[in-house]
């Protein structure tokens, strides 16, 4: 297993017109703003779409991107485990757009929440929620909180997010399986 190569934002703009740039964040996040010219191919539908990366990669160089880089790192394991060599964009979309880059956005789509904000939110939810049903009901009803906390530790000692992982299912946050096939074809294309 290869480590991918990570590329900075002013190394990748040089380069973008080369590059197959694969965004994994979810189509409602990809649709708040994207690397221009990235495809989307959520980080659940990697494993679907190896073949199609793979002749990619045999073509260029592929560029994975997420919004912070943490997806991306997933992604590019996922793709090394299956001999595909890959580089990411070291701090993602949040570092491209902080460094003056434009962001492409589809017309007619609309733009949801970054997961790390769905997170954050629905965390906190459930934290307060334990709390105050625990003040009012029952002393027991704290032991969310508690579950949601060490859910919270275990996901920064793990890089891994199992919240995000559930909330990429809601429907907002999904792409339809026309979608990726478009997104797959527009790939072999390339």
């Amino acid at each position: 297993m290869t480590t991918p190569t990570v590329l900075a934002t002013h190394e990748t703009r040089g380069r973008l017109h080369e590059l197959t740039v694969i965004d994994v964040r979810t189509p409602g996040e990809y649709a708040g703003g994207h690397l221009p010219g990235a495809l989307n191919i959520p980080l659940d539908r990697i494993q679907s779409a190896l073949t199609d990366i793979r002749q990619a990669a045999d073509r260029g160089e592929v560029l994975v991107v997420c919004a912070s880089g943490a997806r991306s790192e997933n992604a590019c394991r996922v793709l090394a485990e299956n001999g595909i060599t890959t580089a990411t964009l070291s701090g993602g979309t949040n570092a491209w757009a902080a460094d003056g880059h434009d962001l492409h956005r589809p017309q007619g789509t609309r733009a949801v929440w970054g997961m790390e904000r769905q997170v954050r939110l629905a965390a906190g939810t459930l934290v307060l929620l334990g709390l105050l049903l625990g003040l009012l009901v029952h002393p027991a009803f704290q032991i969310l909180s508690a579950g949601i906390a060490a859910g919270l530790v275990f996901s920064a000692l793990t890089n891994t997010c199992g919240m995000a992982a559930m909330l990429a299912k809601l429907p907002h946050n999904r792409t339809g399986a026309a979608d990726l096939d478009a997104t797959l074809a527009a790939l072999r294309r390339r």
